[in-house]
């Protein structure tokens, strides 16, 4: 792939890669013109070598708090946050009476501290997650005992349409994560359907959710139990308001836009300095 795009770069202004690695070592003589996207953690041991070897190279972050591990050793031109497109998460007014969880049952996620979450609050927890491979022992040993409970239900994984129905039926989305998450976009899924999201202060959640707004930011389990009976009393409306200010797709293509615009511009400087 990164051939073919090779061969073909010279009908391009911009080449925007949403790789990791790879393309740094062979676009170096096209950086001018090059922008990458980083989606995942950047405090990997083998990532940052790689970033200190072609400082030259563009990079867009989804969220200030990813920088964190290199903020001075790279090429930083942007950061986007992600947006959703009109009508994936609809909005819906209503909600329901459950806590949801969705994603991966992984360590970081946290799926441990949701069902606690619930089970201190008396409140239904619902959990839809799938079980990779690599995590299938934690699911078996540390996660599974937890499920037998009157309180908790765990569907397993949903697709896009049931994801919306999902959410959108929620009184408040759990996201306890115990990682710097680089972005989160169920946060912003949860919020396009008005529902508030409870969320540990860790990674991006700061840069995501207004607290108190699109919903609440906890640093302790007391704290995310009180937040769970405190979220029935947040504007469904207000939270899809908060959505439609921040996390569209249309803010988000705007912000790569002017990425882009500024790429260009400082590709063309050096020239104009030539002549």
């Amino acid at each position: 792939m990164l051939a073919k795009v090779r061969e073909r770069s010279a009908e391009f202004d911009i080449i925007h890669f949403h790789l990791d690695l790879l393309q740094h070592a062979l676009f170096t003589d096209l950086a001018h013109k090059c922008v990458t996207t980083l989606h995942g953690r950047l405090d990997l041991p083998d990532f940052l070598p790689v970033y200190w070897a072609f400082p030259q190279m563009p990079l867009i972050s989804i969220s200030d708090c990813q920088r964190q591990p290199m903020p001075d050793t790279a090429n930083w031109l942007a950061t986007v946050h992600h947006g959703l497109g009109p009508g994936l998460c609809p909005f819906d007014k209503r909600g329901g009476d459950y806590l949801a969880f969705l994603g991966r049952i992984t360590p970081e996620k946290r799926p441990d501290r949701a069902i606690e979450i619930a089970k201190r609050a008396g409140m239904p927890l619902k959990i839809a997650a799938k079980v990779d491979p690599v995590d299938a022992d934690y699911h078996r040993t540390e996660i599974k005992p937890l499920l037998d409970h009157p309180l908790i239900e765990f569907i397993g994984e949903i697709d896009e349409t049931q994801k919306a129905a999902f959410l959108g039926g929620a009184r408040a989305l759990l996201f306890p994560i115990d990682w710097p998450e680089p972005f989160g976009l169920v946060m912003i899924e949860a919020m396009s359907a008005g529902t508030p999201v409870i969320a540990w202060r860790n990674g991006s959640v700061p840069e995501v959710i207004k607290d108190g707004v699109s919903g609440i930011i906890v640093d302790t389990m007391a704290e995310a139990v009180a937040a769970a009976h405190r979220s029935a009393m947040i504007d469904r409306l207000q939270v899809r308001q908060y959505f439609e200010g921040h996390f569209t797709a249309a803010r988000m293509a705007s912000d790569y836009l002017d990425a882009f615009e500024r790429l260009l511009a400082s590709s063309r400087e050096p020239r104009r300095a030539a002549e």
